[in-house]
Parts: structure tokens; C-alpha cells; sequence
């Protein structure tokens, strides 16, 4: 049975909510439906970065001390008004959803203390939007001693599945942090995050510029990167382990660039994320035949670049250019997992978050 879903995303980055409607039985896609995208203000960003900081703390995944209550009123706050201009604008009643996906904004993600956080109250957008919200996705699969990311991969098969193109092919998604899915056939499915995303950047052109991030990367491609820099940030231990494995979005805070200029720091951190992608090529059972780039890095034409330079003779394309809606790719995944949820269908394997057995999640809120 087909299901129509709507998926909510909001990422890492910090920036806003994605919004993408889906059909699906849970294993095929049978539509794509539109897509949205409600940003953050710049005064939530700030209540959200200063939830990052409380959030370090915490030792209870339900536990809203000080900001953290505020914040995740903010996030349901605007993930209700993200529904509402949606299906406003594309004139679709409640009636006609079956089920939303809901991720919730991640405040904390700490999988060696079985522990992951994603503010965002599911029962209160439920009762404000009035359709059933399916949330809590990475619970279970954190609870059972799994990594609980990355979780898009058995979308990105779906998606791969359509395009009868010989593999290994990787999809890479581009967020704060970057995650892969390896992709070999039918049969092998490997995940893990790579290392920082757009996080490093974003924040250092926020302290450096004033700008949210770095658009199209033209900062980025007026400066020099620092190889040395590089060289000696990839021989963090991270880096060297074997998939699956996952990161917290400031696990890289820490490193410093040091006295550059703003231009060499962006092309150097943007590098960093190209080489710290690359460097998970000699841990894969096989070299990656193409590589399809999705979420914020794809617009990014020096991410795509330095990709290409560092993951020759491989092919590196965005996802656009498949005709895949790369900006809406992970609010879909959330719809196509609610819909796994709602058939009691595996949301994460061994091999993608290192859960012992296949393990499905999430929990039903209804209005």
C-alpha cells in the first residue's frame, strides 16, 4: 500500500526547515510530490547555536533544562508554521497526508553514551497541524549500542535503484557533517559520517564575515588552502576507523586555522571537507566508481572541485543533475522512513550505524 508522506529536516547547519512530500510504500518511490523550505531568523540560529553549547551537558535525552525548553519550542514553532505555508501554497488538506516524518533538530549526538538528542515537541506539532507525526527515528537504534547516523542510506538505495547505473556508487550528503552511503547492487549497503561538513565553514565565515555560509563557495575559491593544516587534521584517530561511525557537529570544533586570512581560511576548511571524504576510499571494499553529491556542499562549485580533484578518476556529479531534488533529499528520506516505521520495516543494518541486528524506530504522535 502506498503511503503519502510528509518529511520535516531540519540539519546540522543550522539553517532552516526542508519540507517534501513523498509517496511511497516504504521500498519503492512511486512520486515525488513538491518541496519547501521555511529558514531559520537569525534570532532563532542564535537561540539554537546557545542550545548547542547547553546541550554538551546533558545526560537525559528528555531533559529541557534552561534554553534547551525554549529552543525546542522555537524548533516546533517553526516546523508547524513549515507545514502550514506548504500546504497552503500547494493546496493540500491535512486529509491527504498519511503521516509525517519529523527529525527534530539534533542538539547532541553522543552514540558512545548511547545517548542522542533532537529537540522538537511531536505531540504539539501533531495537535497544531492535524495529521499523525512520526518521530524519535535514531532511538532505538542508539538504545540497541548502534551510532544512530547516518540514517538516510536505505532512501539513498531507493534512489540509486532507479538510475540502472554500474556501481560501486556513493551518495554523499553534505550537511554540517558528511555522510556516505556505499552502494554495491542489491546486497551491500555501508554507511558512516566522514567528517565535518559545512559546520566548520559556516561558523567561521559567521565569525569572519558576518554571512551565514559561503555561497556557491566564491570566498572560498579566492584563497589558498593549507595542505600542512590538512594533512595534520585528517591524522585525528576518527579519521582511520573503519565504517560504521558518526560524529557530533562540533566534534571538530576544536581545531583552530590560526592567523589566516579569511579567504585561506575558507579554502582551507573547504578542502578539509573534500580530503576528509576522499580519505574514506581506502576503507571501502571497493573504489567508488561515481560519486553523487546532495544537501547544502552540492552548491558549493569549490566543494565540487576539490571533490573532483581528490576523488579522480571517479565520477562526481551533484544531485541535480540526475534530476534529484538535492536540497529536498532529506526531508524525503524522513518521509520514506516514517513510512518504513508505519510497516514495522528496518530503518538502520549493521553495516550503516553498526547496530547488531536490523533495526526499525520511531514513535507515532497523533493529533
Amino acid at each position: 500500500m502506498m503511503l503519502t508522506a510528509l518529511g520535516l529536516m531540519s540539519g546540522t547547519s543550522l539553517d532552516g526547515v526542508d519540507v517534501a512530500l513523498i509517496e511511497t510504500d516504504g521500498r519503492q518511490i512511486k512520486a515525488f510530490g513538491p518541496s519547501g523550505y521555511r529558514p531559520y531568523t537569525e534570532g532563532e540560529r542564535s537561540l539554537l547555536r546557545q542550545a548547542l553549547t547547553e546541550a554538551v551537558h546533558l545526560s537525559q535525552r528528555d531533559a529541557r533544562p534552561g534554553i534547551l525548553r525554549q529552543a525546542e519550542q522555537a524548533v516546533t514553532t517553526a516546523h508547524a508554521e513549515a507545514v502550514a505555508s506548504f500546504t497552503a501554497q500547494h493546496r493540500i488538506s491535512a486529509q491527504d497526508i498519511d503521516i509525517v516524518g519529523f527529525h527534530g533538530q539534533t542538539v547532541l549526538h553522543r552514540p558512545e553514551r548511547r545517548l542522542t538528542v533532537q529537540i522538537g515537541d511531536a505531540l504539539a506539532l501533531a495537535k497544531v497541524i492535524h495529521i499523525p507525526v512520526m518521530h524519535d527515528f535514531r532511538a532505538a537504534d542508539v538504545e540497541a549500542g548502534g551510532q544512530g547516523a547516518p540514517f538516510v542510506p536505505v532512501y539513498h538505495r531507493a534512489l540509486v535503484q532507479s538510475l540502472n547505473r554500474e556501481g560501486p556508487i556513493v551518495v554523499v550528503n553534505i550537511g554540517g557533517v558528511s555522510n556516505i552511503t556505499y552502494i554495491d547492487g542489491t546486497d551491500t549497503l555501508i554507511a558512516c559520517d566522514t567528517g565535518p561538513g559545512n559546520a566548520l565553514l559556516d561558523d567561521f565565515m559567521f565569525r569572519q564575515m558576518h554571512q551565514p555560509f559561503d555561497t556557491a563557495g566564491k570566498f572560498a575559491a579566492l584563497g589558498k588552502p593549507d595542505e600542512a593544516w590538512i594533512a595534520q587534521a585528517l591524522k585525528l584517530p576518527f579519521f582511520a576507523l573503519p565504517p560504521p561511525k558518526s560524529l557530533d557537529r562540533n566534534d571538530f570544533a576544536s581545531l583552530k586555522l590560526g592567523a589566516v586570512a579569511p579567504a585561506d581560511g575558507a579554502a582551507t576548511l573547504t578542502a578539509f571537507t573534500a580530503a576528509a571524504i576522499a580519505r574514506i576510499v581506502p576503507l571501502l571494499p571497493k573504489r567508488p566508481k561515481s560519486w553523487i553529491i546532495c544537501g547544502g556542499g552540492a552548491s558549493n562549485l569549490t566543494m565540487l572541485r576539490m571533490l573532483r580533484e581528490r576523488l579522480a578518476p571517479a565520477t562526481v556529479e551533484p544531485a541535480e543533475a540526475l534530476g534529484w531534488a538535492a536540497d529536498a533529499i532529506e526531508a524525503q528520506a524522513f518521509g520514506f522512513l516514517a513510512a518504513r516505521g508505519m510497516k514495522g520495516l528496518p530503518l538502520s543494518y549493521p553495516a550503516t550505524t553498526g547496530v547488531p541486528i536490523p533495526m526499525t524506530g520511531g514513535i507515532i504522535a497523533r493529533p
